[in-house]
Order: structure tokens, then C-alpha cells, then sequence
């Protein structure tokens, strides 16, 4: 029924109305159709390409088959972004909150179609002509002309896949559905593993060639932390040797023994004022002892000094690594027959190298023999290709993150290749958005005990009674050894002067975060605790003395200024001899 109050002119501009209406309706119903059926078939090809990305993953040693998965990938995320990149999927993102969804996920997709067209691609194609197995030795040489010829395509790459990883990172989160949100995240993890890939990589076609001797020879000090007597950064050095590189090649010069080495009347290198109190220049004096400060960089150039002033060989670097980072080689390698008649394995390796042989020898100088023995069979079998390239860069991997593999270079060059790397050595050297503890532990009575000690930390941020938040650390310690660990060998117990045998003599310092403010200190044995510090970091010295199965705590809390990664990093034990829990707090959130 009409209006007869409405002109026929009002009657007809009224239908107009209403029919534009309608055709927006029926516009935007086909829209949000036309974005929705664009966007579930966009699902199915990045669906497909996290499946081609597991792919790559699984197969990343296999050069021909990384090739082809690439070029899929790059076929499947230009697809989906081709699908969510049309100017219907655009207007659609000026939506209020239904914008920011497909906003989020088109800049997602194709963020990765970069990364697979212009980054992965190139990677890809300068690797057709080296793959992992070139770094197999052939006749004792490994062929850094190969590694080298990656570097260029390597660093764009990094950097390429570095500013992906950047943009997801900066997407907002908090509008966002879960489904979505966790399908960023994904994303956004799938690319900060690309590029540390794609960053190893570049750090290593840059660094390897130069430290094999392509630009000329190199020698480099070989340290071998023992990890059942405890410093900072793994163990004593016990054994080592001095290793030299030309064109590729690598030789076993000679070996040697810590042992050996003379106390040095004085400082072979001046420590800082801190250092110099908080370790009594122990680690300037000692060859055992230079791995006592928790950062290499200062520990390395004190061994090149000591090396050099017992030898009169001047060396360009120096390397550290502990028997645990040798049994994950062995896993590339099998077993070994030693010269004593010993088969040597990657299960069998910690306990053979840290704990048979103070058992089986008394005389220190048969247990560093049975060491050099074992890492010259070692190295041997590595140099003659024995070695599986990838389950070796896998061990290499695993050993790093672990801070059991250490590299220093005089070459500032070299050894800036190496920033913000954990090969440096320097595990306190964190990111502003972290807030860390340090534990590191070290044995205090020559002894072997260390092999028994077990060390449990973690850290929460903790509400304090005004309802402001601090930082917890609680660390604890146990002595693991057998009741009967008395009658071990005295070359496991030591004497007996210091500690009572069987009994552990733990020096741990606790590094507190830079800049914090100590709230309060305590130790379930009521010990006190000494003081120092070490740059803007303060430091607790802690001592604990544990007959065998004995178990002392401390609890550290501190006011310092919160971040989201709250973390604790330990001196690297024996397998299972560390272990990170979270202290029983209530977690507050940032706001």
C-alpha cells in the first residue's frame, strides 16, 4: 500500500532507495561469499605449504629434493597470496574487527611468498652445486671453495628472511581470534627457524673458509673442558691440542696435558678489577682454571697467553669443547676401537672419558694418555670422512646450544662473525628483552666429584607484599654419588684435606640480572653468602658442602625491572645433571 501523502517523485526516489540498498546487501553478501570461499581455498595452499615446509625440514641435507619442495612452496604461497591480495580482500579489510583478521592473515601469506620466491628460491639455486657432503673430508682436506661460494646469496637470504620473521613478529596479536592468532605464531616460529638456518649458514660460508686455512695456515689451541671437576663455562681444562688448517686441510700438530702447565707467578693478562677479586686471578694464573670466568672471549686469549708462554707458539684462536659434545659426534661416526682394546660409543662415551679412568688409573698422567687417545681416534676417524655430514652438523648444533662448543678468534673480523652467537662463549651476553640468572658452578677441591653433582634452578617473577613484582631465583644441590663413594679412588674424592671423601665442595656464583637490587638471600643450610660483582652484574658466592646424598637450596629474590623472557643459564653438566623447574610463585603478567 502506497503512501497518498508521498508525491509520486518522493514515491519513485523511495523504491531507488530502497533497491540500492538491497543491491549493497546482496553486494556485500557476495563479498563476504567472494572473501570466504578465497579464503578457505587460500587455507588450502598454505595448509599445503606448512606440510612442504615440514618437508624441507626433514630433508634439508638432501640438496635435489630441497630444490623441488622450494619450488612447491613458492607455487603454494604465491597461490594463496594471489587469493588474498584481490581489491574485494582489500575493502574487506576496512571492515571494523572482521578487517583486522584478513588483514592479519594477508599480510602473513605474503609475507611468507617473499620469503619462498626471493629469499629460499636463490638459497636454493647457489646450493645446487654444494651440499652437506661437501663437508666431508676427501683424502683428510674439506673443500671451503664450495662454502665459500655461498656467502653472498647466504647473507641476502638471512637478511631477507630476518625482516619476514620481523613483520610477523609486529603483527598485533590481541584483536585477533585464537584459530588465527595461533596460526601467526606458527608462521612467525617456522620463521625465526628459517632464519637461524639461513643465519648459520651465512656465519659459517663467512667463518669456516677463513678458519681452515684458505687464506693461509691457521693454528688453533684445543681445549677439552672435563666436566666432572666443574667450572664455569664446562669443566677444567684437562687435555689439549694444537690443531693446524691449510686450504681445507686439518692436522693433529701435538697434545698436551693443563698438568703440564706451571702456576704463573703473575697474571698472564690483567683481569678487571671485579674479576680479578671475584675469581683471586685464579683463572690468570692457572691453565685448569681459565674457563672459571663464565665468559670465553676472556678465557680464550688467557690460554693463547699461557700456551704461548710455556711453548713459544703463538696461536690464532682457541677452541673448547667437553666429552658430551664428543659422544653427540660419535652418533655420526659409530663406534671406535681405542688403542687400549675400549669400543668407544656415543652411549657409552661420557662415562668412559669422565669416570673409568680415574677409576681404572692412578696416575694422572695414564688418564690424560687414555684422553689424548680417544680424541686422536676421534678426529682420526672424523678427518678420513667417517663422519655422516649431517647427523655431525646436527651434533655440532645440538652441542652449541647446549654451550658446549666454544670459539674464539684473534681476527676481530673472525670473531665478530660470531656476535650474538652461543659459540662466543658468553652466555650472560642476553638481548634488553630478557632478564637472566646465572648459575655456574665450580669444584671446589681437586677431585672428580662434580661427575656426582646435580644441579636444579629456574626463576619466576613473584608478587611482593606492596603487590609490586620481583624476580625469584631458587637453585638447588645434591650429591648423587653412591653411600659408599668414600671408598672410591682418591683420583675421584681427592685426599680428603679439604672435604671429607665421598663429599662434593660446590663454589657456585650466582650472577643476578644487570642491575638488580638484592631483596633478600637465603640458604636452607643457613650459610651466608660472599658478595662481588662483575660489571653491572652483582654476584653471590655460594659454598656448599654435601656428603653423598645430601641437598642444600637457595632462594634469591631481587627487584629488577620485568620483561616477558625471564630465563636462568647453568654451567653445561653431565647428561641428567641439570635440570630446570619453575619456582612455586605466582607469575604476574605484564599489564
Amino acid at each position: 500500500m502506497t503512501n497518498p501523502l508521498l508525491t509520486p517523485s518522493a514515491r519513485s526516489a523511495g523504491r531507488i532507495v530502497v533497491w540500492v540498498l538491497f543491491g549493497l546487501l546482496v553486494l556485500a553478501i557476495l563479498a563476504a561469499a567472494w572473501v570466504g570461499v578465497r579464503g578457505y581455498l587460500a587455507y588450502g595452499h598454505v595448509r599445503d605449504a606448512q606440510q612442504t615446509v615440514r618437508e624441507i625440514r626433514a630433508n634439508i641435507t638432501d640438496t635435489e629434493a630441497t630444490s623441488t619442495r622450494v619450488a612447491e612452496l613458492a607455487e603454494q604461497t604465491s597461490s594463496a597470496h594471489s587469493l588474498t591480495s584481490d581489491p574485494v580482500w582489500r575493502a574487506a579489510e576496512y571492515v571494523p574487527w572482521v578487517g583486522e583478521q584478513l588483514s592479519a592473515v594477508s599480510t602473513a601469506i605474503a609475507t611468507v611468498d617473499e620469503v619462498a620466491s626471493s629469499a629460499l628460491g636463490p638459497l636454493v639455486e647457489v646450493t645446487q652445486d654444494f651440499s652437506v657432503e661437501d663437508l666431508r673430508p676427501t683424502d683428510g682436506r674439506i673443500n671451503v671453495e664450495a662454502l665459500a661460494s655461498v656467502q653472498d646469496v647466504a647473507a641476502m637470504s638471512a637478511e631477507r628472511v630476518s625482516r619476514a620473521a620481523d613483520r610477523i613478529e609486529n603483527i598485533d596479536r590481541r584483536p585477533l581470534l585464537a584459530p588465527v592468532a595461533e596460526q601467526i605464531d606458527e608462521v612467525g616460529e617456522q620463521l625465526r627457524t628459517a632464519s637461524s638456518g639461513a643465519d648459520a649458514i651465512t656465519r659459517a660460508s663467512q667463518l669456516m673458509p677463513a678458519m681452515l686455512g684458505h687464506e693461509g695456515p691457521r693454528e688453533y689451541l684445543l681445549l677439552f673442558q672435563n666436566n666432572a671437576e666443574a667450572r664455569s663455562l664446562g669443566g677444567l681444562v684437562g687435555a689439549m691440542a694444537l690443531l693446524r688448517t691449510d686450504s681445507g686441510t686439518i692436522s693433529l700438530e701435538s697434545q698436551s696435558a693443563a698438568v703440564e702447565f706451571p702456576r704463573f707467578d703473575e697474571p698472564v693478562l690483567p683481569l678487571s678489577d671485579d674479576r680479578a677479586a671475584l675469581f683471586d686471578n685464579q683463572p690468570a694464573r692457572w691453565m685448569s682454571n681459565v674457563t672459571q670466568i663464565p665468559d670465553f672471549t676472556v678465557s680464550a686469549p688467557l690460554a693463547q697467553a699461557m700456551w704461548e708462554r710455556q711453548t713459544g707458539q703463538h696461536v690464532d684462536g682457541v677452541i673448547a669443547v667437553d666429552p658430551v659434545a664428543l659422544s653427540y659426534v660419535l652418533e655420526s661416526i659409530g663406534p671406535l676401537t681405542l688403542p687400549t682394546g675400549d669400543v668407544i660409543t656415543s652411549e657409552n662415551a661420557v662415562q668412559l672419558l669422565l669416570n673409568d679412568p680415574y677409576v681404572r688409573f692412578d696416575d694422572p698422567r695414564q688418564q690424560d694418555e687414555f684422553f689424548q687417545a680417544t680424541a686422536a681416534a676421534i678426529f682420526d676417524a672424523m678427518l678420513s670422512g667417517a663422519a655422516e655430514p649431517g647427523p655431525l652438523l646436527d651434533a655440532f648444533t645440538r652441542a652449541t646450544r647446549e654451550g658446549r662448543v666454544a670459539i674464539w678468534n684473534e681476527n676481530e673480523a673472525d670473531q665478530a662473525v660470531l656476535d650474538g652467537t652461543p659459540l662466543q662463549g658468553k652466555p650472560l651476553d642476553v638481548r634488553p628483552e630478557q632478564t637472566t640468572f646465572g648459575v655456574f658452578l665450580n669444584d671446589g677441591t681437586p677431585s672428580k666429584m662434580s661427575f656426582y653433582s646435580r644441579v636444579t634452578s629456574g626463576a619466576s617473577w613473584c608478587t611482593n607484599e606492596s603487590g609490586g613484582i620481583e624476580a625469584v631465583l631458587e637453585v638447588a644441590l645434591r650429591n648423587a654419588a653412591p653411600p659408599a663413594a668414600a671408598t672410591l679412588p682418591t683420583s675421584i674424592t681427592g685426599a680428603g684435606r679439604i672435604v671429607p671423601r665421598g663429599s662434593t665442595r660446590t663454589v657456585t656464583y650466582l650472577y643476578l640480572p644487570e642491575g638488580a637490587e638484592i631483596v633478600s638471600a637465603t640458604s636452607s643450610s643457613n650459610a651466608g653468602f660472599g658478595r662481588g660483582n662483575d660489571g653491572d652484574r652483582s654476584v653471590l658466592i655460594w659454598e656448599a658442602v654435601l656428603a653423598p646424598d645430601e641437598e642444600v637450596s637457595a632462594t634469591v629474590r631481587v627487584s629488577t625491572e620485568y620483561t616477558h623472557d625471564l630465563r636462568v643459564v647453568t654451567t653445561p653438566t653431565v647428561p641428567g645433571g641439570s635440570e630446570t623447574v619453575t619456582p612455586p610463585c605466582s607469575v604476574t603478567e605484564a599489564g
